[in-house]
């Protein structure tokens, strides 16, 4: 059985995800933490739980979603797993940290890709990874099918999608991928999102302004 706790860190109101089961295993996803209160809020909540972080994914690479990738990566020896693509995101972190005022650190040293034809696996738990551009040139999200949630990243909100100003946004695809990879899923399919509530597909079809 899989169980999710969600953080609100950092100025951007950034989610980030401690995802479990009854291993213990986790995988932390986008993490955002920035101040040396929310690295501890995060650490202590593994500690807490007894908890043995196995994996470090990012959906995407915008900087309110990797701020804490450092920390984690060092904290618990891991390696970030992310889309190569989104290597190109990465390097727009110092021209926007310039212009937030935020101390950044470099990326993790160790890296691995990963992209659609594989899963993600921890402890007894498996993810579908879907390739989910529009906000980010290379987003990924990550569905579970036993449990029927899907970690969605910055691409579908509630009653709101991802913002598609900044570099590589692309809102006709965005769109697209919303209704060909996301709305292919269960109605009843949570949606655990980057920013703001959970929601689910259901819900998004009948009430999300942008795509009605």
């Amino acid at each position: 059985m899989i169980e999710i706790k969600s953080f609100e860190f950092n100025d951007f109101h950034e989610n980030t995800y401690v995802v479990w089961d009854e291993t213990l295993q986790c995988m932390i996803v986008d993490p955002g933490c920035y101040t040396e209160k929310e690295k501890n809020e995060l650490k202590n909540f593994i500690l807490g739980k007894q908890l043995t972080p196995v994996l470090l994914v990012n959906t995407h690479c915008h900087i309110d979603h990797i701020l804490g990738n450092n920390f984690v990566s060092e904290q618990w020896n891991l390696a970030l797993h992310l889309h190569k693509d989104e290597l190109k995101t990465y390097e727009e972190t110092g021209r926007w940290a310039d212009f937030f005022g935020i101390v950044t650190k470099e990326m993790p040293k160790e890296l691995v890709f990963i992209d659609d034809t594989q899963k993600l696996n921890f402890g007894n738990s498996s993810f579908d990874i879907l390739f989910t551009p529009g906000h980010s040139i290379a987003s990924l999200s990550f569905y579970n099918p036993n449990q029927n949630f899907i970690l969605a990243g910055d691409v579908l909100f509630s009653r709101s999608i991802g913002r598609t100003d900044l570099p590589s946004g692309n809102h006709q695809l965005l769109l697209d991928i919303i209704s060909t990879k996301l709305f292919t899923l269960p109605d009843d399919c949570i949606v655990y999102s980057g920013h703001g509530p959970a929601t689910n597909i259901g819900d998004e079809k009948k009430f999300n302004p942008f795509l009605n």
